[in-house]
């Protein structure tokens, strides 16, 4: 069953604003209500730690290559 904001929002305890703010990716609250939401739509969230690579040398090349 798909729930409207306003349905979530009730849920949650969270204004309709904050819901619009995280689906748009644009949230910057706290984690308890981020995971308010993630509860309601049923969902987690994973947290993994980043990883660095550098790249080759073909990749560097490229970045700099002049078009012909």
């Amino acid at each position: 069953m798909k729930k409207t904001q306003k349905q979530i929002a009730e849920q949650t305890g969270t204004h309709k604003l904050t819901l619009s703010l995280i689906e748009n990716g644009h949230f910057t609250g706290s984690l308890d209500i981020l995971q308010r939401y993630l509860d309601a739509v049923g969902l987690t969230l994973d947290v993994t730690p980043k990883k660095h690579r550098l790249p080759q040398w073909d990749e560097i090349e490229a970045l700099f290559a002049e078009d012909d």
